[in-house]
């Protein structure tokens, strides 16, 4: 029988392998390549999925067919799931804390980070039901007419979440597109990415319909060429300061006038960080005509 010494008692840990999220499910990517996430002094943390092309267009197959029946919720039924992720996420604070001060976040930073994402998601939650009356308008005509004008949900959204924090970036970009009736494809922080997946885990447990979010773990500079040209892409988000990136993603995007909108400026730790202006962002504004009816042969009052 072997003698256990402390020679051999020194071993490798196990490293999990964080899968992406595409359609309410947790497939690898299929050109089954990774790569290891490590904290600022090198140490392995988490295999990660380099998310391929294919990846990309599995997402957005995804999220196309989850938008018709999540633009058509009710407003205030989204407004509940994005509340259920909140209460989802508390649950699991000791996990994304771990997470955090793993990639280098003090713990005192990772506890506010994790807060202020729980408050980001119910912030979101309340305006599901309001944004469409303070941003909608009845409006004035000289004709027999009801005009009215009504923010709609652009489609799909492909977003570039911000590369420089793990989870309150990423809660950011994604609860005012949701909240908005959208749905998304999001490509997590490269560097820090092990929060992102482990969100989708809390996403997939909360009453969230499979493709309304698709998150993907990868390199920006393979990937981003495919958001911005993907004529089946409503929308770009874009959070970084790479100057040539974002003229790639606006030469790209104009092939199908694609909405890009560019967030690079926000401190997402501050009150700034968060505003019903994000949602009505990526609406549309749909002006509907009504005529008004005439009873007993005279024009009817209202």
């Amino acid at each position: 029988m072997a003698t256990i010494t402390k020679e051999n008692e020194t071993r490798l840990e196990v490293l999990k392998t964080y899968k992406i999220y595409v359609g309410g499910q947790f497939p690898r990517t299929e050109s089954g390549r990774y790569y290891v996430a490590t904290n600022a002094k090198g140490t392995p943390l988490a295999n990660m999925c380099l998310s391929s092309r294919k990846d990309f267009r599995d997402a957005v197959s995804n999220s196309r067919n989850a938008f018709g029946g999540w633009s058509a919720r009710a407003a205030f039924n989204r407004g509940q799931i994005l509340y259920r992720i909140a209460e989802m996420l508390e649950g699991r604070k000791a996990q994304f804390i771990d997470e955090l001060i793993k990639q280098d976040v003090t713990k005192a930073a990772a506890e506010k980070e994790v807060n202020l994402s729980i408050d980001r998601l119910i912030y979101y939650s309340g305006w599901c039901d309001k944004f469409q009356q303070s941003f909608g308008s009845v409006n004035p005509v000289a004709s027999s007419h009801f005009n009215f004008s009504v923010p709609e949900p652009t489609g799909v959204v492909a977003a570039i979440a911000p590369q420089d924090t793990s989870l309150l970036g990423l809660v950011s970009i994604i609860a005012p597109i949701i909240a908005g009736g959208n749905t998304c494809i999001v490509l997590a922080s490269y560097a820090k990415p092990l929060c992102a997946v482990t969100f989708a885990e809390v996403l997939n447990s909360s009453d969230l319909p499979g493709g309304v979010v698709n998150i993907l773990t990868g390199k920006i500079s393979e990937l981003a060429p495919f958001f911005a040209d993907h004529m089946d892409v409503n929308a770009v988000v874009f959070c970084e300061k790479d100057k040539e990136l974002k003229k790639m993603i606006q030469t790209k995007a104009s092939l199908n006038v694609k909405r890009v909108l560019q967030y690079d400026k926000k401190n997402w730790l501050t009150d700034n960080g968060q505003s019903p202006y994000f949602i009505t962002d990526l609406q549309e504004i749909k002006t509907t005509w009504h005529p008004i009816e005439n009873i007993g042969g005279a024009k009817a009052s209202y």
